[in-house]
């Protein structure tokens, strides 16, 4: 376990605190708390860097805390009637598909596969509509549909990757 690692599973740990604090209708405690989560992403891919302690286990956790804090809070979203639930069932198919491709891609090569840069704009841009729809913003059901494009794009390009 590195220190990368462990801030890692911070972050899947206060998932459902973030949960919880929506639930309540404390939206905007919510957002700073999802926003930090959100962030740690950073934090631990520049610790494991600057410590030289990438991981096998950090490559495959990471993208998976990701996918865990935003399905959560897409999930309780629309439970509370805050977004539809059509966009929600395209981004949690299509997190669940890459995330089997790439646990089955890691036992077929033995290496896990980092996110790529699509990946990672797709993350980012569903983290800001998460953002938007907290707040009511009024564009926010768009932000969310860009982040459903981009998620397929983004899948498509790893499939395309790794047809073989």
């Amino acid at each position: 376990m590195t220190l990368a690692n462990y801030v890692t599973f911070s972050r899947i740990i206060l998932i459902p605190l973030v949960v919880s604090l929506l639930l309540n209708g404390l939206n905007g405690l919510a957002l700073i708390i999802f926003l930090l989560l959100s962030s740690s992403d950073a934090i631990d891919g520049y610790l494991a860097r600057r410590f030289n302690q990438v991981s096998d286990l950090g490559k495959f956790l990471d993208p998976l805390a990701d996918k865990v804090l935003v399905i959560s809070v897409l999930i309780t979203l629309v439970g509370l009637g805050q977004v539809s639930a059509v966009p929600v069932i395209i981004i949690t198919a299509r997190e669940l598909l890459m995330q089997a491709l790439r646990i089955q891609i890691a036992s077929q090569k033995q290496q896990i596969i980092a996110a790529n840069f699509l990946a990672k704009g797709k993350t980012g841009l569903q983290i800001l509509a998460i953002a938007m729809l907290m707040l009511s913003l009024p564009l926010a059901n768009l932000a969310l549909w860009l982040a459903v494009l981009l998620s397929l794009i983004s899948g498509g390009n790893y499939l395309w990757q790794n047809k073989n």
